[in-house]
């Protein structure tokens, strides 16, 4: 621990010997980490990441004209990245193209039932410390996610109205916790019981279907529109953010079954103080207009710009800090973020524009459309046990979260994000600290 916080927080050392004007970058550049990085749901995170940044002859600067982002990297919990994105306006003229491939893997997944607080989590079954302990897993399942995503940018209108297209193949494989892997090397209490977590149960009683159980293949065709006025995209100032987001997955190109979905998202950026101090919010909906979407796609986010790994919630890094991650799962869902961002500290450092941050921020999401929770059990032999242990229907509501948040920053692009979130009900966990990349929103 004391390493990673000697990394993340190197540059303040240099903050007092050369506070100047930013100096226009030109070329190539990059930012490279050895990815010792910290997420309450995810573990450590050890590899490595390189992002380079081509600025041709620095007129556009801090704009680039293309991104190259590596990563390969494991938690200590048990997932991992294997990453590449690439991001430019200038690869083919007109267009913002970008196109991403990841592997991510995780051994133990978040799974939490569905329609938020109307599916209880009992904290003393996770807890080898309670006398009601019964494993550590039992609110998990293993995840393969295959990814291949590209998005184009076009202008309709000047340089604010564009419209948004896009292809993102994702290829799911679910299963239940590989027990004899976690258990390789550990003796005593520190082994896990082979018993059924919720997603066995879920399966048992016909929640989860045997067709979806094991996963499937997500086939996603997008069209939307974006307004955008943003003065600077990794951590503007000033402008609006807007897009509403249409996609479908047809069964005709393989879906397991078929299901068209709506995206709307409003960001806005306000300065409060010129360079150093801005307020920002995000307010976003999401809902299933016809078909059915499988339960192991339900956790996606969509977006117009994949900013990370993932884009998945409600609950952790990239949603509601300091709520359990995947703790908010539901057919439509609302969520919204509200941020003060001040700059404290700019200074250059090896012939880089570097400035420090903070931030203080609330984040608060809730179902709008509920999955269908229908018990019928799919073994004879198998009765539900008593209902109110995993079931409390009809008190889903608003989830809230706050907290404050460290930002290092390298000429405007390339962020360490550091968070500290913590959940506002017990039902929802108590908190979290995630250190990443980038600004949320």
């Amino acid at each position: 621990m004391k390493k990673l916080f000697t990394l993340l927080l190197f540059p303040l050392l240099f903050t007092g010997l050369s506070a100047q004007d930013e100096v226009a970058k030109t070329g190539w550049n990059f930012g490279a980490l050895p990815t010792v990085t910290f997420d309450t749901d995810l573990g450590f995170q050890y590899g490595a990441l390189v992002n380079l940044y081509n600025y041709g002859d620095g007129s556009r600067y801090p704009n680039y004209n293309h991104s190259l982002y590596f990563e390969v990297s494991r938690f200590t919990k048990g997932s991992g990245i294997n990453r590449f994105y690439y991001d430019s306006d200038q690869l083919i003229e007109g267009l913002q193209t970008s196109l991403d491939i990841s592997l991510l893997s995780d051994q133990a997944y978040d799974f939490y039932g569905f329609n938020g607080y109307d599916g209880v989590v009992n904290a003393n079954w996770i807890d080898d410390e309670s006398d009601d302990y019964i494993t550590r897993m039992f609110y998990k399942y293993d995840r393969k996610m295959f990814r291949f995503k590209v998005d184009l940018q076009g202008k309709i209108s000047g340089d604010k109205l564009k419209w948004a297209t896009g292809i993102n193949l994702l290829n799911f494989k679910i299963g239940a916790v590989d027990l004899d892997k976690l258990n390789k090397g550990k003796e005593g209490d520190d082994v896990l019981p082979d018993v059924d977590g919720l997603y066995e149960k879920y399966q048992q009683w016909g929640i989860i279907s045997p067709e979806e159980a094991n996963g499937g293949f997500i086939p996603e065709l997008k069209a939307g529109l974006v307004y955008d006025t943003r003065d600077n995209r990794p951590n503007p100032m000033k402008g609006v953010w807007t897009e509403a987001v249409l996609i479908g997955a047809p069964e005709f190109l393989g879906a397991e079954s078929g299901f068209a979905k709506l995206s709307f998202t409003h960001r806005q950026y306000f300065t409060l103080i010129p360079k150093n101090l801005s307020l920002a919010y995000r307010l976003a909906y999401q809902t299933t207009l016809a078909g059915h979407a499988p339960f192991y796609y339900q956790t996606q986010v969509i977006v117009s710009e994949l900013k990370g790994a993932t884009s998945e919630g409600l609950g952790g890094a990239k949603s509601l800090r300091g709520v359990r991650r995947n703790r908010i799962v539901g057919d439509g869902f609302f969520y919204g973020n509200l941020e003060a961002r001040w700059k404290f500290a700019r200074f250059r450092f090896i012939n880089n524009n570097f400035y420090l941050g903070l931030n203080g921020f609330m984040d608060f999401g809730q179902v709008t459309k509920k999955i269908d929770v229908n018990i019928v059990a799919n073994d004879a032999e198998v009765s539900p046990e008593p209902l109110n242990d995993y079931f409390d229907k009809d008190t889903e509501k608003m989830h809230f979260s706050y907290g404050a948040g460290l930002r290092i920053v390298m000429n405007q692009n390339f962020v360490i994000a550091v968070d500290y979130g913590m959940a506002a009900d017990e039902r929802d966990g108590d908190s979290g600290l995630y250190i990443g990349l980038n600004y949320l929103f």
